[in-house]
Formats: structure tokens, C-alpha cells, sequence
């Protein structure tokens, strides 16, 4: 029997100290929920006791009925597929019903969930700083240092920064082309520390038609589509990305610490210093806009891509064509089993009668 929830949310897991039971539980909505045969295992105890906690609980008026919700869930039974509604409960009543169960799994849960399960639903992460300091056995202490640079790096959080430490800029205008412009160009040169080409200039050598996936080596999505391929990052190999990743989070770091130090520069006067940054790590300085303009770079990669898609929707085409062939082959030289011939006889010899 299998069994599947209809309503979306992330799956946490929790193994009791013991290791005799492992729950799921489903985040949705900034909590977890469970249904009460889950409380059931997660406690070690039965539903009906389960469910005569919670009955008290509500009836105390210790948390209220908005802790409940009904949750769908469809069961595979044989060949049938059963839907139901059943109820299911956030974690102000699990930790409710953890208090008055008093068992030892009870108090190693609340334990868990008032530290770890809190601050990942607030924070999305949990670390144990501890473990981290004192590493024993396997260490994945660079791991970790690499998908942080990978999430610090990334476009959105490194625009978001930016923009809070160069708001203190003496002519920052938010709402300025030349602000709007600083922060492209400030990407920029970082990408052409990296590769020794500008966003576009890169775009425009790498998006390569004879190449698998336009030579692309990331995109959205199982396939390449237009959106991909004006995206200069999509391009880079993966020692260019940690390279880019490791430059872009220390130049955070530098731009964070002159901020801090409360020295008032102009938006000149930090572009300045980005070039100093980069002539620091020995990497090549960025002067002037490049040789291809962003629209540019734009309009030559979506050009390619249409060629790109034609080409592709062809192959695949005729990669279909050749499928079909072959099973229409397979049939026409299909012959039937001795076997199946002598069930043929029997099946004949039984209507003859």
C-alpha cells in the first residue's frame, strides 16, 4: 500500500534517539504538521490516547482549534485509488500533546523542536556550530563553505547587498541609470577578472551552436530554452564558477568593511576601489564597457537559439521517426514461440470440439 499527500510543503525528517522510528514531517505555512497516528508513533502511544490529549488540550483552550487543518491524502489499495480527507495538526498542538503524553520520546522531542525544528522553520538552516569547530571523522566543513559562496554569489543576494552597502554612497540614487549602471558594471568586472571577457563578450563566444546545449553547462529545467542563453554565468565552466563564487563573496566582504568603517566615498570612488580589489588578487582589471553591448550579446544569443531549437526539434523529430521504424520492424520479423504454437493447437483442437 502506498500513500500520497496532495497538498505541496517541504518533508523534514526526525529520528528518535533510539533510532526505532523515523517521522516525516510535512512543512507548510511556517510549521510542520502531523495526523494523529503519526503523534501516535512519535510518542509511543496509542491514537486514543492521542486523540483524548488533544480533546483535553482544546478543551483548556491550551491552544486552539486553528492549530488543526484537513489534509488529503490518496491511498493505492490493490488496483483502487482512495481519497480521503483526514485532520492533521501543527506543531503548537504536537508540542501540546508532548507535554502531557510525559514520555521519554516526548521530552527528546520538545528538546528537538524548541532548537533545531524552530530555527530551521524561522531561518530555513541549522547548523551545529559545535561539530563545525571541532570536526571528527568526515569533515564537510569546505562543502559547506562552497554552497554558501554558491548562495552569496548568486544574482539576487548579490544585487540585495550591493545595494545596502553603496546606499551610503554620497551620490547614490536608487532610482538613477548611473546607479542602475554601477551595479552591472561592478558584476562585470568581476566576471572579466575570471574569464578575461565581459558578461556579454562571453555570451556571444560561448553560445555555440555545434556545441551540445548551446554550451551551456547550467540552465533552468530539464532542457536549454531562450531564457538560458543570454545569461552569461550559464557559460562557465565549473572551476570559472568557483573562482567567481570565492571573488564575488570576498569582494563583499572588502565593500562590508570599508562600509563599517563609515568611510563615505562616491560611487566613482568605489568603482576605484573594485579595480584596486581585483589588481589585489593578481587578476585582470576591467577598463572601459567591452567590445559587445549587453542588448547586443541578447539579440546574437537569441538568434542562435532559434537555429538551436529548429535544429534540435528536428533530430528529434527523426529520432522519433527512427523509433517507430524499428518497432514496426521488430513486429514484421516477430515469430511466434513454440510454445505459443502448441497453446495455438490446443486452443483450435478445443473449438473443434
Amino acid at each position: 500500500m502506498s500513500e500520497s499527500g496532495e497538498q505541496g510543503g517541504e518533508i523534514i525528517l526526525y529520528r528518535t534517539e533510539d533510532g526505532h522510528v523515523e517521522i516525516q514531517f510535512r512543512a507548510v505555512d511556517g510549521t510542520v504538521w502531523l495526523s494523529q497516528a503519526q503523534m501516535a508513533e512519535l510518542f509511543d502511544r496509542t491514537i486514543q490516547n492521542i486523540n483524548l490529549h488533544i480533546l483535553a488540550i482544546l478543551k483548556d483552550g491550551e491552544v486552539s482549534e486553528a492549530t488543526i487543518k484537513q489534509h488529503l491524502i490518496v491511498r493505492t489499495e490493490g488496483s483502487r485509488e482512495v481519497r480521503r480527507q483526514i485532520q492533521v495538526y501543527n506543531l503548537d498542538m504536537i508540542l501540546a500533546v508532548g507535554y502531557r503524553v510525559r514520555s521519554a520520546r516526548g521530552s527528546q522531542f520538545r528538546t528537538w523542536a524548541t532548537t533545531v525544528l524552530r530555527e530551521y522553520l524561522v531561518k530555513g538552516f541549522v547548523l551545529n556550530d559545535q561539530r563545525l569547530k571541532d570536526p571528527g571523522g568526515f569533515d564537510y566543513f569546505d562543502e559547506l563553505l562552497e554552497r554558501i559562496r554558491e548562495i552569496r554569489a548568486s544574482e539576487k543576494r548579490f544585487y540585495q547587498k550591493l545595494r545596502d552597502l553603496f546606499a551610503a554612497a554620497g551620490d547614490y540614487d536608487p532610482a538613477s541609470q548611473r546607479s542602475r549602471t554601477f551595479f552591472a558594471t561592478v558584476q562585470n568586472k568581476l566576471i572579466y577578472a575570471v574569464t578575461g571577457h565581459t558578461a556579454a563578450e562571453l555570451t556571444v563566444k560561448r553560445a555555440d551552436l555545434t556545441q551540445p546545449n548551446m554550451g551551456l553547462t547550467s540552465w533552468k529545467g530539464s532542457r536549454v530554452r531562450k531564457g538560458d542563453v543570454g545569461t552569461a554565468k550559464n557559460y562557465l565552466s565549473q572551476d570559472e564558477i568557483t573562482d567567481l563564487n570565492m571573488l564575488t563573496t570576498q569582494f563583499l566582504d572588502f565593500a562590508e568593511l570599508r562600509t563599517r568603517r563609515r568611510q563615505q566615498i562616491s560611487l566613482s570612488d568605489w568603482m576605484t576601489a573594485t579595480d584596486r580589489f581585483i589588481g589585489m588578487n593578481e587578476m585582470q582589471v576591467l577598463t572601459g564597457v567591452g567590445r559587445v553591448s549587453h542588448e547586443d550579446a541578447e539579440r546574437i544569443a537569441h538568434e542562435r537559439y532559434l537555429t538551436f531549437d529548429e535544429q534540435r526539434r528536428a533530430l528529434e523529430s527523426m529520432r522519433a521517426e527512427q523509433e517507430v521504424a524499428r518497432d514496426e520492424q521488430d513486429l514484421l520479423s516477430w515469430e511466434p514461440t513454440d510454445a505459443i504454437y502448441e497453446l495455438e493447437q490446443i486452443d483450435d483442437g478445443y473449438e473443434e470440439e
